[in-house]
Parts: structure tokens; C-alpha cells; sequence
């Protein structure tokens, strides 16, 4: 159950077992699917109205999209140089960051992201007694005490909120930066250890992200395509209403109450965001039901501006900037669509697309904006970074309710006692972006877990 890509991916895990294989059929609430994969136009041209990137260095999501035909149109950012604009200005993102937290400190007093009082600050973390943490911690309380507030709000926050939409002091260290948590677990120094874990690094010049021309969101509509092709029926438009074991397996309750199905199976596979994912699970698997129904998801919306390239009085550098939440905008993060991805550009170099994103867990009264305030609104914040002037020829707004999981302190022991529950249940997995990450390789490695737990361990009679 769920269309999007953990959803998609498990489905075309399952159908690729062949003849002899199971018979599979994915049910998806909504009209569509591929779930935050989705492509739109703007100024006639296409574009990403959710994802727009595939972090390249974690394999599973290009090999899926290799696999399922579109390895010749992955392509590679033009530029990944990022801005933060804070204090007035757009400044250089730090060169060296693990996740915000600086190694150069001649790269961060350049930028001119933190004041003087804030870029003194850091280098106390060589003279701080270590930080004790006993097992997980916020992200930002554990960065603040060792380099200050600063670097929290102005270069951590926004990354941070970039990813999660989330705040960093409730974010858990150990989910979403393990980098940093296990330095917290071992060194004293905080600079210290991340400049370990940079150098650590290999000296690979591989890109860190991909896409796909034409956009990732066509990633979801070419897995839907090749499951199809292997036998699996994905139905759309239909919800589950209830999940029931029985003496040979399970009984899905599907449809409208006027119109309701009774459909068998062998295994069941929740690809579902937690709340009704916890909701199916109440009867069958109360412990994992009740874990899920602690996790809180932020809503965004994204909106899509296409500009004349006149519009700008100086070419736009980089790939664009995020936005630190002390700065009071409403903007929280500008990509340069068109600088980003050469495929976009050619496609009209006399069109300039940007995109906005919106919104972050606790800020929802901007999203309850019309969608052309959240454009209007969207215009000032890009005039005021960039001096863009009139008014963009198109725009389009994409509203996400609910759509990204927060990983809070403990998140990863949550996820352990959803997962044991779970698997004690035979025949029946979870999988999605409420678990082990959020980013298309992880929901895709998410889905192939899921499918190959029921494979192993389908439901029988007697169990």
C-alpha cells in the first residue's frame, strides 16, 4: 500500500521474481502516483514539483533508475556552489562543512556568515571541556555547545531545514547526522573530529547529485511503467481501509463504504506515512502502531517562479541559497533551476527558472496563505536576495501536507522497536521515509528491504 517511491520500488522488486513470482497489486489513495516525485510545467517548461535531486554517492537510486531505462538521462548538477543569505547579503556557503558544522575557519570568516562575536566563539570548542552525551542528542544542542548559537542558527539550521523542514534542536544527532554523533560519542574537540571525518573522506571527484532530464520525477513514472510490464497491477485512487489477519494470511478492506472489497493476500507491505500507516496497524500490530503515531511530519510548499533573463540585473552565481529561520523570511531556501540543471537551460535560455521552498515544522501560517500571496510573498524575498525586478512570467505552487517525517531525539531507537514488532508479525513489512532516511536512495533501499522481509517470510497457515 503507497505509491510513492518506496511504494513503486517494492512492487517492482516483487513483480521482477517472474512467472513463478507473486502476484502483486499496489493500492495508492490519491489520482497519481510516485508520491513526492512529481513533474509540472512552468512557462511551458518541465519541472520538479517535489524532489529535484538524487544524492548520487548512495547508490540505490541511480541503480533503480538505471534499471528501469532511464540510465542515459541521468545528468549531474552545473554548479552545487550554494549561498546563505543572512545578515543582508548573500554569502559564500563555508568550503569544508560537515552538515553545517565549518573545518576552514579562514572559510568562515570570509564568508562573513557569522559576526564577529559568533566567529570568536567557535574556536573556544578547542578549549571546552568535552560535551558529555549520553546516547542521542539534539542536533543543535549538542553544535551550540561546543561552537556556539551562531553557527546553529546561521549555517546548521538551514541545511538542516533544507533536508527535514524541521529544527534543528529537535532533530535527532544520531538520525540525521551520524557523522557528528559518533564524533560526539568519541572527541572532545567538535572541529576537530569533523576535520577527521573530512579528510577521512576519499578523494573521489564523483558528483554528489544526479537528476534525470526532463526531471526526477520521471524516475516514479518509469518504475510504475516496468512493475506494470512485469505483471503488477497498480491501482490508484483506492484506499485500504482495514487489514485483518486470517488463518492463511490476510483480508485487505478497500474502497469506499458504499463500495467496498474484500481482497486476500499473502503479505501486506505499508509504504505509507506514519499516522495511517499506524492506523492499519492498530489491531494487527499495536506496539509498531503506537510508535508511529509519535512521529511528526512538517508540511511544505514549493513554488515554481519562471523569470525573462533580463530580469536580473547581474547573472545569478551558484546553485542558489538557503535562508537561516532568524532571518524572518519566508523563503526558506531558492534554487536556480535553471542554473542547476543544463538540461532546463537549453531547453528556453531566454527563461530563467527558480524555485522557493516554504514552510517548516511550526511555521504552517504561511502555508495557509492563497497560493498568489505565497508567489507575491516569494517575489519580495527573491527581489530582496537577488534584485530581480517585475514580476515572474509564470508560477506555480505545489503545497506538501504533511509530507516530511522529523526524526526527534531517539528516532533511531523508535525505529528499531517499530521494525521488531513488526517482523513479528509474518508477512507483513514497512517501508517509506518515516524510517532510515528521507532521500530517494534511502526509500528506495527501503523499499527492496520491505520486499525482500515478506519474500522471506511470507504468512501460512498455522503461523
Amino acid at each position: 500500500m503507497g505509491g510513492g517511491i518506496a511504494g513503486l520500488t517494492a512492487a517492482y522488486a516483487l513483480s521482477r521474481e517472474g512467472a513463478t513470482g507473486p502476484r502483486v497489486t499496489l493500492f495508492e489513495t490519491s489520482a497519481v502516483l510516485g508520491g513526492k516525485l512529481r513533474v509540472g510545467q512552468v512557462a511551458g517548461l518541465p519541472v520538479d514539483e517535489g524532489a529535484e535531486a538524487i544524492l548520487a554517492r548512495r547508490p540505490e537510486g541511480t541503480e533503480l533508475a538505471r534499471a528501469v531505462g532511464l540510465g542515459a538521462e541521468l545528468v549531474h548538477p552545473a554548479t552545487t556552489a550554494a549561498a546563505v543569505w543572512t545578515r543582508g547579503a548573500l554569502r559564500p556557503l563555508p568550503a569544508g562543512h560537515v552538515m553545517g558544522v565549518p573545518t576552514d575557519l579562514r572559510a568562515l570568516a570570509d564568508s562573513g556568515v557569522l559576526s564577529p562575536g559568533g566567529l570568536a566563539r567557535v574556536s573556544l570548542d578547542a578549549l571546552l571541556l568535552r560535551t558529555p552525551v549520553d546516547g542521542d542528542i539534539a542536533v543543535g544542542r549538542y553544535v551550540a555547545a561546543r561552537l556556539g548559537r551562531e553557527v546553529v542558527d546561521r549555517l546548521v539550521e538551514p541545511l538542516l531545514g533544507g533536508v527535514y523542514a524541521g529544527h534543528a534542536d529537535n532533530l535527532s544527532l544520531a538520525a540525521t547526522v551520524p557523522q557528528l554523533a559518533e564524533i560526539a560519542a568519541r572527541e572532545r574537540s567538535l572541529l576537530a573530529g569533523a576535520r577527521r571525518v573530512r579528510a577521512a573522506r576519499p578523494p573521489d571527484s564523483s558528483p554528489v547529485f544526479a537528476g534525470v532530464s526532463g526531471g526526477v520525477g520521471r524516475l516514479a513514472a518509469a518504475v510504475s511503467a516496468a512493475a506494470r510490464s512485469r505483471g503488477a497491477q497498480l491501482r490508484t485512487g483506492v484506499t485500504v481501509r482495514g487489514l485483518r489477519r486470517t488463518p492463511t494470511g490476510w483480508q485487505l478492506t478497500v474502497g469506499p463504504a458504499s463500495a467496498r472489497e474484500e481482497m486476500p493476500a499473502d503479505a501486506v507491505i505499508l509504504a505509507l506515512p506514519a499516522a495511517p500507516a499506524a492506523r492499519l496497524l492498530a489491531d494487527v500490530a499495536p506496539a509498531a502502531a503506537s510508535e508511529l503515531a509519535g512521529v511528526a511530519y512538517a508540511s511544505v510548499a514549493i513554488v515554481m517562479t519562471a523569470w525573462p533573463t533580463a530580469a536580473f540585473p547581474r547573472p545569478l552565481t551558484g546553485s542558489g541559497f538557503l535562508v537561516p529561520p532568524v532571518d524572518g523570511r519566508v523563503v526558506k531556501a531558492a534554487t536556480y533551476s535553471s542554473r542547476k540543471w543544463g538540461w532546463l537551460a537549453a531547453a528556453d535560455p531566454g527563461v530563467v527558472v527558480v524555485r522557493c521552498s516554504v514552510g517548516r515544522l511550526g511555521d504552517e501560517a504561511d502555508l495557509q496563505r492563497d497560493d498568489a500571496e505565497l508567489v507575491s510573498l516569494a517575489t519580495a524575498d527573491l527581489a530582496a536576495a537577488t534584485g530581480v525586478r517585475g514580476r515572474p512570467v509564470d508560477a506555480r505552487v505545489t503545497r506538501w501536507g504533511g509530507s516530511l517525517p522529523q526524526y526527534a531525539v531517539g528516532h533511531l531507537d523508535r525505529v528499531a522497536r517499530i521494525r521488531a514488532a513488526v517482523a513479528a508479525v509474518p508477512g507483513l513489512a514497512v517501508c517509506g521515509a518515516a524510517y532510515d532516511g528521507i532521500g530517494i536512495p534511502a526509500c528506495v533501499a527501503s523499499g527492496r528491504a520491505a520486499a525482500a522481509q515478506v519474500l522471506r517470510r511470507p504468512a501460512g497457515r498455522g503461523e
